[in-house]
């Protein structure tokens, strides 16, 4: 399994506007054969602060989906990232 996680940085003013230029590539992440979640979301404390959060059964699902990555007026928009890709090889439920 493949997680990516971490978070971009956008001016505060353009977050909503961030937000809602990702709604497509949500939609279609999660279509996408081999998507066990996919998540773009406003951080409640810093107003500048989007979480990434996505998990996919392989790394060929991930490269599949992946393409060239955020659009140019996305990618405008980013002042800072930190986002990782972690591989695990087993889980636990929690519930």
């Amino acid at each position: 399994m493949i997680i990516v996680a971490g978070h971009i940085v956008v001016d505060a003013h353009d977050r909503e506007s961030y937000l809602a230029s990702c709604v497509d590539v949500v939609e279609q992440a999660r279509a996408a054969t081999g998507c066990l979640d996919f998540v773009i979301a406003a951080d409640l404390v810093d107003p500048a602060r989007v979480h990434v959060f996505e998990r996919w059964d392989s790394r060929a699902a991930v490269e599949a989906f992946r393409g060239s990555g955020p659009d140019g007026g996305q990618a405008a928009m980013i002042v800072a990232a930190s986002v990782s890709e972690y591989e695990i090889s087993s889980e636990r439920s929690l519930n």
